[in-house]
């Protein structure tokens, strides 16, 4: 028997993660909020214009997060997870490369998508 989500489901998810107002750039993954914040190594405001949904790479939905070009870094430190907060929660947080990032400068985090992907059929 075949399965089926229509794609007003599969949105769901990725609009919840569209409310995203902050990306950050951090030291390891997050637990919470207030953990990603105390290991942002640099961030940037958000808005519903960064975030676009789109039929997904291999299936399914994604929503693609624009890229963030020149973050001033505020602190120093191996950036290794990008993350998403509202202003109250911990909405996504994802692996990045490993790059050390010194105080002072900046980074540019390039676009990056969250795809879910369509049901399927136990094999």
């Amino acid at each position: 028997m075949a399965r089926f989500a229509n794609d007003y489901v599969l949105d769901g998810t990725l609009d919840r993660a569209a409310e995203a107002t902050q990306l950050l750039v951090c030291v390891g993954q997050p637990i919470d909020r207030a953990a990603a914040l105390a290991s942002a190594l640099a961030s940037e405001s958000l808005t519903g214009a960064d975030f676009t949904k789109a039929t997904g790479d291999v299936s399914g939905r994604k929503v693609t997060v624009a890229q963030q070009a020149d973050l001033s870094i505020t602190d120093s430190g191996e950036a290794d997870h990008v993350v998403l907060i509202d202003a109250t929660r911990l909405l996504y947080a994802t692996v990045c490369t490993p790059q050390v990032l010194t105080e002072g400068g900046t980074v540019t985090v390039p676009a990056w998508a969250i795809e879910v992907a369509d049901p399927v059929a136990p094999a």
